[in-house]
C-alpha cells in the first residue's frame, strides 16, 4: 500500500478526545497484631466531582476496614487539597491516597513535604516525584503495552494518530521513547480538525490512534481489509455493537475486563450503581494499603517491594522516582465483545 492508499483509508473525522476505565477483591487481611495508623484518603466530597469522590470512597472501603480510613474532603480545589493534607497530617497517617486531579497534587506533596508517602489518583507522570506516586493510569502506560505486545507479534513500524489531546500527545512521545528500545519505526502523524493529513511515509505495519469516540472508529472501519493492523488503548473500548463491528480484529491495551467485572460486582452489590476507572484506583490503593497493613510493612519500604502487587487495574510496581510500572491485559476485539489474549508490560 502506497502513501495515498494510506492516507484516503484514514481520511475522516480524527479528532478524538481524552477519556479517563478494576482483579478478584482483595480480602480484609487478618493478622494477630496490625499496625493501627490510619491511611488519609484525599478526595472532593462536595463541589462538581463529589459523586466521583464519593464513589472512591466507597471503593475503598471494600479494601480496607472502615476502622483505619480516614477521609479528608479536597473540595476539587489546590487550596482545599491543601488544606485537607494539612488535616490529615495531624491524624499521622501511615499513607495518604489521593488526591486526584493534576491541580491537586503539587499542592498536596508541598504541604506533606515528603513526611508520608502519597500515592495520588492522577495520570499526570510529570508531577511524580520521590514520596508522591502517580497512580493514575498514564497514556505511556498503555501505548508502551500494546506497542510491546505489537512488537512480539511482528509489527516493526506503527503510525501515531496524535489529534492535539495532551492524553494523544504523551502516547506520542512514549512511542518515540520506546522506539529504539523495540526496534520499531514511530511516524506521528498530527491531525487537526479543518486541516489536510499530513504525509505518512510507506504505509506502516500498524495503526495505533491513542484517543477515543467517532475518531477511533472511523479509522478502524477505513483500515479495514487494508492489511495494516489496528491498535488502541483502553480509551477506545466501545462495547456497542456497531463499534465491535467496527473494531473487529484490533487489539487494544486495558485492564482485565474479568477483574474489573468482578470489582463492579461487589461494587454494586454493596453500593448500588456502576463504579468507573477511578474508583477502582481508590480500591486498588486501599487494596494495597491492606495487604501492607497485614504484612507489617505499611510505609514507603512497603510500597517499594519488588515483588508489586496484584490490582484490579493491572499488576502494579512502585518505583522510587514516584512513577509506578503497571501490567495489562491486550484485548482482541471481536463483534461480540473483547477477548483477552495476552498480558503486556507498561511504561
Amino acid at each position: 500500500m502506497d502513501r495515498r492508499s494510506l492516507l484516503r483509508l484514514l481520511q475522516s473525522g480524527l479528532v478524538a478526545s481524552a477519556a479517563s476505565v478494576v482483579l478478584p477483591s482483595f480480602a480484609l487481611a487478618a493478622a494477630a497484631k496490625k499496625d493501627k495508623r490510619p491511611v488519609a484518603l484525599l478526595v472532593p466530597l462536595t463541589g462538581p466531582r463529589a459523586r466521583i469522590g464519593l464513589s472512591m470512597r466507597q471503593a475503598a472501603l471494600l479494601a480496607e476496614n472502615s476502622a483505619y480510613v480516614e477521609s479528608f474532603d479536597t473540595g476539587g480545589t489546590a487550596a482545599g487539597a491543601a488544606a485537607a493534607a494539612a488535616s490529615a497530617l495531624k491524624k499521622r497517617p501511615a499513607l495518604i491516597l489521593g488526591p486526584l486531579s493534576h491541580e491537586e497534587v503539587p499542592a498536596v506533596s508541598s504541604t506533606v513535604a515528603g513526611r508520608v508517602p502519597i500515592i495520588a489518583f492522577s495520570n499526570d507522570a510529570v508531577l511524580r516525584q520521590p514520596g508522591t506516586y502517580i497512580f493514575g493510569i498514564t497514556a505511556g502506560q498503555v501505548t508502551s503495552a500494546i506497542l510491546r505486545y505489537a512488537r512480539t507479534r511482528g509489527i516493526k513500524s506503527v503510525a501515531v494518530i496524535d489529534d492535539g489531546s495532551a492524553w494523544s500527545a504523551a502516547s506520542s512521545v512514549e512511542a518515540g521513547r520506546l522506539e529504539g528500545e523495540l526496534g520499531i519505526r514511530v511516524r506521528v502523524l498530527q491531525v487537526r480538525e479543518g486541516q489536510p493529513l499530513p504525509a505518512a511515509g510507506d504505509a506502516p505495519d500498524a495503526v495505533l490512534l491513542p484517543g477515543s469516540g467517532a475518531a477511533v472508529l472511523a479509522a478502524a472501519r477505513n483500515l479495514k481489509d487494508s492489511g495494516i493492523q489496528f491498535l488502541g488503548t483502553l480509551q477506545g473500548l466501545d462495547h456497542r455493537p456497531e463499534a465491535l463491528e467496527a473494531l473487529d480484529g484490533a487489539w487494544l491495551a486495558s485492564p482485565d475486563p474479568v477483574a474489573f467485572g468482578t470489582f463492579a460486582s461487589e461494587f454494586s452489590a454493596r453500593n448500588g450503581g456502576t463504579p468507573g476507572t477511578i474508583a477502582a484506583l481508590a480500591y486498588d490503593a486501599a487494596g494495597i494499603a491492606n495487604s501492607l497493613r497485614a504484612a507489617n510493612t505499611l510505609g514507603a519500604a512497603g510500597l517499594l517491594d519488588s515483588k508489586g502487587f496484584r490490582c484490579v487495574t493491572g499488576p502494579v510496581r512502585f518505583r522510587t522516582d514516584g512513577s509506578v510500572a503497571r501490567d495489562f491485559a491486550i484485548l482482541l476485539a471481536r463483534p461480540h465483545g473483547y477477548e483477552p489474549v495476552a498480558m503486556s508490560s507498561g511504561a
